[in-house]
């Protein structure tokens, strides 16, 4: 399972701990991501996604995930947000 956001591309970053004697040893920076389900108003459905808890919040800050994935570049969603997003384009434009 990847820890990868779907909509917004954060991952994993790595780098070192490091101890009171500057000793480092390599540790992994795991992003926040929860299973969610958000909602599409043009489709009136509702889609699972893998989502960090910033880009979440980045949704409600737009407006909903249909605002959302309208502004986002098709570079840092996955493919099935680049789905999801195709189909509302179509919902919106047939409406």
């Amino acid at each position: 399972m990847a820890r990868r956001c779907e909509l917004t591309g954060k991952g994993v970053l790595t780098g070192n701990n490091v101890s009171h004697a500057k000793n480092r040893s390599r540790r992994r920076f795991l992003p926040n991501v929860q299973e969610v389900r958000l909602m599409s108003d043009a489709l009136g459905r509702s889609f699972s996604m893998k989502v960090s808890a910033a880009a979440l919040r980045s949704v409600e800050h737009n407006g909903g995930l249909d605002k959302f994935l309208l502004k986002s570049q098709d570079s840092d969603l996955s493919i099935s947000a680049r789905r999801v997003k195709r189909d509302i384009r179509k919902a919106t434009v047939a409406a």
